[in-house]
């Protein structure tokens, strides 16, 4: 059954068209989520109690469809964590971007969790606040306002709903 899951997942982030980094998930470890959005999808896997590891594909008005590869280092238990990655195919710049950041989160009360994060690189920096809602045992909703500043061309911000399977 996982199998397919991750299956059905890689497809749907290489398929989906949907401007945000991945929303803050509390996940436990050697656990995946697996997220869509308004503007976003993505795909992260919880490799050691402290070390997160995740893939995204963005879809910015002006900037095309840049990817990001990403590490979330929980440095005071899931609620502060370092953020580092990179990003490719920033079309309007034609620049690849390392980039890094913090994220910070509440503790989950009653299927509520808040979160914020910021990131930036040498082209751009983004930041995102958002509330996820567990809906079911492995399903949550996700409800953001995101605002993105690149160095070259217009800033894109707004808010965004999405889906986070966890297995």
């Amino acid at each position: 059954m996982k199998k397919y899951a991750f299956l059905t997942a890689v497809m749907g982030l290489s398929l989906t068209s949907v401007a945000a980094a991945a929303p803050i998930n509390h996940i436990g470890t050697h656990h995946t989520a697996v997220g869509v959005g308004t503007k976003e999808a993505f795909i992260e896997h919880k490799a050691t109690d402290e070390l997160t590891v995740g893939v995204a594909r963005n879809d910015r008005d002006e900037y095309g469809n840049p990817k990001d590869v990403y590490l979330q280092y929980n440095v005071v238990g899931e609620n502060l964590r370092l953020i580092g990655g990179y990003r490719w195919d920033m079309k309007q710049t034609g620049e690849n971007n390392a980039f890094a950041g913090v994220g910070l989160s509440t503790p989950t009360v009653l299927g509520f969790n808040a979160y914020a994060s910021y990131v930036a690189g040498k082209d751009f920096n983004e930041a995102q606040v958002g509330l996820n809602k567990s809906l079911i045992a492995n399903l949550d909703l996700n409800v953001n306002y995101h605002n993105f500043k690149p160095d070259h061309g217009s800033r894109e911000n707004g808010v965004g709903v999405g889906v986070t399977m966890h297995f």
